[in-house]
C-alpha cells in the first residue's frame, strides 16, 4: 500500500451528479488490480475527517494515473465535485483483494446497480486481454463480457459508451423505463438466460437478489460489497460482513481486507 498526494489531471461529468476524476500517481496506478479500491481524502480539511473508499475505474495505458468514477450523494462527494484540475487529493492504496479467479470461461457477465458499474471497465479489459493490470501482462481469458446495468433513470446511466467501445455487450435497465428495459437488472439477466460466472456490484438488495438467482440457476457468482469503511486497512472493524463457516455457523470478515469481492454463497445474507 502506498499513501500519496496525487494531482488531479482530469475531472469530467459522465452523467447526472456523476463524475470521472483522474489522479496522477504512478506507484498506485501500476499496482492496481480490478476489484481493488483506493481511499481518498480532501487535504487540509477536518470535515469530513475520514477518507472514503472508491473503486478504481481504469488505469491509463502508461500506468502513470488512474481514474475514479463517483456519484455525488453526501458531503465528501459534494466537496469532491468542486475540486479542479491541478488540485491535489490524499490517496492510499491499492486496498482490498482483486476479483476472485473465474478461470477461463467462454463468457463472463457483470451485473451492476446504481454506481456499481465502476469496477467493471478495467475488469472487462483484463478479461478480454486488452490491458494488463498490477504489473501483469495482458492475457485474454474470456471471449465475451456482458454488462447488465440497472439505474433509476436515464440521466444516471454513466460510462455506457466506455464499455461499448471495448466490445462489452451492454444491457441497460431502468426503474422508470426511460432507458433500456423497464424493471430490475436481475429480471433482465434472468430473461436472457445468461450462464455464469456472474460478478455483481451495487446496492445490497440487488446483490442479495443476484445471489438468490445464481443459487437457483446453479451459477458461479461473486459480489463486490459497497460497505461503508472508516480506515480501509482493517484496523477499525467497521466494514465487517457476515459469512458462513464450514461448521454451518457464521463469522465476520473485514470487507476492506478479505473483500470487497466475496463468493455469493459464502455470505450470510439474513
Amino acid at each position: 500500500m502506498f499513501q500519496r498526494t496525487a494531482k488531479i489531471l482530469e475531472h469530467v461529468p459522465l452523467a447526472e451528479r456523476t463524475f470521472r476524476i483522474r489522479l496522477a500517481c504512478p506507484e498506485i496506478a501500476v499496482a492496481l488490480r480490478p476489484g481493488q479500491f483506493v481511499m481518498l481524502r480532501l487535504p487540509g480539511r477536518s470535515d469530513p475527517l475520514l477518507a472514503r473508499p472508491f473503486a478504481f475505474y481504469d488505469v491509463t495505458s502508461d500506468a502513470t494515473a488512474f481514474d475514479v468514477v463517483y456519484l455525488v450523494i453526501g458531503k465528501m462527494t459534494t466537496l469532491l465535485a468542486e475540486e479542479r484540475i491541478g488540485n491535489t487529493l490524499e490517496v492510499w492504496g491499492p486496498l482490498g483483494q482483486p476479483f476472485l479467479d473465474i478461470g477461463e470461461p467462454e463468457q463472463a457477465t457483470c451485473v451492476a446497480g446504481g454506481i456499481g458499474q465502476t469496477p467493471f471497465l478495467a475488469y472487462a479489459k483484463e478479461l478480454l486481454g486488452l490491458q494488463g493490470y498490477g504489473n501483469l501482462p495482458a492475457r485474454k481469458r474470456v471471449s465475451q463480457v456482458s454488462l447488465y446495468y440497472g439505474v433509476r433513470t436515464a440521466s444516471l446511466a454513466a460510462g455506457v459508451a466506455d464499455f461499448q467501445s471495448i466490445g462489452v455487450d451492454v444491457h441497460v435497465t431502468s426503474d422508470d423505463g426511460s432507458i433500456g428495459t423497464k424493471g430490475y437488472v436481475t429480471q433482465s439477466l434472468e430473461s436472457h438466460n445468461r450462464m455464469g460466472p456472474w460478478i455483481g456490484c451495487g446496492p445490497e438488495p440487488m446483490l442479495h437478489a443476484l445471489a438468490k438467482l445464481a443459487a437457483k440457476s446453479d451459477v458461479q457468482c461473486q459480489v463486490s460489497l459497497e460497505t461503508p469503511m472508516a480506515c480501509g486497512i482493517g484496523a477499525c472493524f467497521s466494514c465487517v460482513a457476515k459469512v458462513r463457516t464450514p461448521d454451518n455457523g457464521w463469522d465476520y470478515k473485514r470487507v476492506c481486507l478479505d473483500g470487497p469481492a466475496f463468493d455469493a454463497k459464502q455470505l450470510a445474507w439474513d
